[in-house]
């Protein structure tokens, strides 16, 4: 690694290691509440996976979980402020068992512990190692010492909470097939030409694009292949058969299952996907009973 690099790499790591210990310093207050999670215009399913979108309780309440390590001073007191001062929200979002996020996690579960109330919602694990595809049972933060926990992940501990973008009116359109199959991609397989080159004749998009854009895609195509979470979630939410390949642990928990492939054989495997039917319903339920619980708990 360049030396310019590992000077960059220990500058970040100094401001992580600094803010956290400036957090735990403080005296913890509840006075207001922050939302949480990876605010990523250019990932779709990460911008919209909050419910700061969707309740009038929660609006205007975000907050970046990357800012910590901001290069820029104001924003990481900010961050400071923010959650030191208020209750807090965390997700909605892959955050759970992955190395990006293993330090804010870490704080939030030490927060509980200084009267913190913190609020897992819709969150879920998010391991790369292909070992570990099917196979996650434990979580890197204790569920039981957070106020409320709901993870989107089905076979694991907490309540189960999927994720909470359902609740967008997005999904109450109606939209024409004008497409047998339509091709997701996540941001990062962009970037692997001989990919995008398989599907050259298949009509395609990528979770960069927006909302309307994209669920419009889903809508109007007959069956979906993708490697995006939320491009299999929504499909399964507008009931169209979706295969997935598969590039992270998250897959594997949600309650129902797509078919999963490789980019070699997603074509061949859209003849096993079935359709899914009463998804967004139930999502759509859940969300609203747990949106009850942590209206509750936080008196709002």
């Amino acid at each position: 690694m360049p030396l310019k690099n590992i000077f960059t790499t220990i500058q970040v790591s100094q401001r992580k290691k600094k803010v956290i210990k400036t957090i735990l310093s403080k005296e913890q207050e509840n006075l207001n509440v922050t939302n949480i999670h990876s605010i990523d215009k250019k990932n779709i399913g990460d911008y919209f996976c909050a419910p700061h979108h969707y309740f009038d309780e929660l609006k205007n309440t975000q907050e970046d979980i990357f800012n910590f390590k901001s290069e820029c001073k104001m924003t990481r007191k900010g961050f400071i402020d923010k959650v030191s001062r208020n209750a807090i929200i965390v997700g909605g979002g892959g955050l759970l068992n992955r190395g990006g996020f293993k330090r804010q996690m870490k704080l939030m579960e030490d927060l509980t512990q200084k009267n913190k109330k913190v609020i897992l919602w819709g969150i879920g694990h998010n391991e790369k190692d292909p070992s570990s595809f099917g196979k996650v049972k434990n979580y890197n933060v204790d569920l039981q010492k957070f106020g409320l926990a709901g993870t989107r992940d089905h076979s694991m501990p907490g309540d189960y909470v999927p994720c909470v973008s359902c609740l967008h009116p997005i999904f109450d359109t109606t939209y024409k097939v004008t497409q047998e199959v339509g091709v997701v991609f996540h941001k990062e397989t962009l970037l692997v030409p001989e990919i995008l080159a398989k599907f050259k004749d298949y009509p395609s998009t990528s979770n960069t694009t927006d909302l309307i854009s994209l669920i419009r895609f889903i809508g109007s195509s007959e069956k979906i292949i993708t490697d995006s979470y939320h491009a299999m979630y929504w499909s399964m939410l507008l009931g169209k058969p979706v295969v997935v390949v598969p590039n992270s642990s998250k897959f594997y928990d949600f309650k129902y299952k797509p078919t999963f492939s490789s980019f070699d054989e997603s074509i061949k495997d859209l003849k096993k996907s079935s359709e899914y039917s009463g998804i967004l319903e139930e999502c759509r339920t859940i969300n609203t009973e747990f949106s009850e619980k942590v209206f509750n708990y936080l008196d709002l």
